[in-house]
């Protein structure tokens, strides 16, 4: 069984969440002064690292809430959960959520 740790459930098996892709996208704060390159980077390109990645989260069949968790891409290992808001976990080899 593959274990999600919820900030709010607890330990809940992967079934129960969806993944929300990279954490921490910040919004252009004029995203009408964007050229349309720019605007395509925004929304279609993301990280995909080798090793530690800050994802976001949501518990689809529980609290229905996001959440941000770190995990290790090559041994699908997650390393930490922390709720929205809070400050990444200090991670080794992390860019911690940047």
């Amino acid at each position: 069984m593959f274990l999600v740790k919820c900030p709010w459930c607890g330990e809940r098996d992967l079934s129960e969440f969806g993944h929300g892709g990279e954490g921490h996208i910040v919004r252009p704060k004029e995203p009408e002064n964007l050229s349309d390159e720019e605007w395509g980077d925004y929304i279609f390109f993301r990280k995909s690292p080798k090793g530690v990645h800050y994802e976001r989260w949501v518990h689809t069949h529980g609290c229905r809430r996001w959440f941000n968790a770190v995990r290790d891409t090559v041994t699908d290992q997650f390393l930490g959960f922390y709720k929205s808001g809070e400050q990444p976990p200090e991670i080794e080899g992390g860019e911690q959520g940047k």
